[in-house]
C-alpha cells in the first residue's frame, strides 16, 4: 500500500466566526434589558451621617426618597447655598410634599400602598428644623413609615 503524505506543515483550522456576531448581539441585548437607569438626578449634595445600626431595605421599589441638602455647585447661583428639599427631579417646598406622597401612592398597586416607606436622605450638616418640618408634613398626609438613610460608621 502506498502512503500519501502532504508536504508542508499542518495548521490548526480557525474557529468559525459566523456565530460570533450572534453572541455579541445576545450579550448586548441582555445588558440592555437588565440595566436600570437612574430615575432622578441628584441636585443636592448629600453627605450621609454615620450610623452604628443599619438595616437594609427588603423592597426598594416601595420606597420614595426625599433629598435634603445644599444645591450642587452649578445650581448654587440660582438657588443659593441654603439647604433645599428635592423631590424627584425638582426643588420643592414643604407644602408640596403632600402632592408628592399622593403621586407616589397612586403609582403603586393598591396592595403595596400600606407598605410605602419614605426615606429621608439628609446631609449631615442640614439643620434639624427642615427635617422636622418634612416629618410633620409627612404625618399630615399619613406617610408614617419614615426611614433615615445613613452610611455605616467606622468600627472601633
Amino acid at each position: 500500500m502506498a502512503k500519501f503524505r502532504k508536504k508542508g506543515k499542518r495548521e490548526v483550522p480557525q474557529p468559525p466566526s459566523g456565530s460570533l456576531s450572534d453572541i455579541v448581539f445576545m450579550l448586548l441585548f441582555f445588558f440592555m434589558v437588565t440595566t436600570t437607569m437612574r430615575e432622578t438626578e441628584n441636585k443636592v449634595n448629600v453627605m450621609l451621617p454615620e450610623a452604628s445600626e443599619i438595616v437594609k431595605l427588603e423592597r426598594k421599589d416601595l420606597t420614595s426618597y426625599i433629598n435634603i441638602g445644599t444645591p450642587v455647585r452649578h445650581l448654587q447661583a440660582q438657588y443659593g447655598t441654603d439647604s433645599r428639599i428635592q423631590l424627584n427631579d425638582s426643588f420643592k417646598t414643604v407644602d408640596e410634599i403632600r402632592d408628592f406622597v399622593a403621586a407616589e401612592r397612586d403609582a403603586m398597586s393598591e396592595v403595596d400602598r400600606s407598605f410605602m416607606t419614605v426615606a429621608i436622605r439628609a446631609d449631615e450638616k442640614t439643620r434639624m428644623g427642615i427635617v422636622t418640618d418634612v416629618k410633620q408634613e409627612l404625618r399630615k398626609c399619613s406617610a408614617l413609615k419614615i426611614m433615615y438613610t445613613a452610611r455605616r460608621g467606622a468600627e472601633k
